[in-house]
């Protein structure tokens, strides 16, 4: 399991795919807000005139030198739902980064968020 702590510390180092591929470059660290785990990463991608931030994943992710590497296709992730670099993710979003990896949301017992940025 990689922890909170040690992501942090790879902001702005590369984000690859599962064959090694640049997606982009690791802006920010979303954990679970039940395990205070890593849930997802945002990616900044695209040229410098149009820069956005997509939501990847960290299950099954593995650190390297440099680099975050992501179980999923450089293709995929950057279809991937999109923030503007100076935005925010807005709660009724969530449930779509979940859905689009194929993966199950669930927020809190009380309705709350599943993600917050660290």
């Amino acid at each position: 399991m990689i922890q909170a702590a040690d992501i942090r510390e790879w902001r702005t180092h590369d984000v690859v795919d599962e064959k090694g591929h640049k997606i982009g470059v690791l802006e920010a660290v979303y954990v679970d807000t039940t395990t205070d785990e890593p849930a997802v990463v945002t990616v900044l991608t695209g040229l410098p005139t149009r820069r956005r931030l997509v939501f990847v994943p960290v299950y099954k992710a593995v650190l390297g030198p440099g680099y975050l590497k992501v179980s999923y296709d450089r293709n995929h992730v950057r279809k991937a739902p999109s923030i503007g670099t100076d935005d925010v993710l807005p709660a009724e979003q969530e449930p779509g980064i979940f859905e689009y990896y194929g993966l199950t949301y669930q927020p809190g017992a009380s309705g709350e968020r599943q993600l917050a940025r660290r």
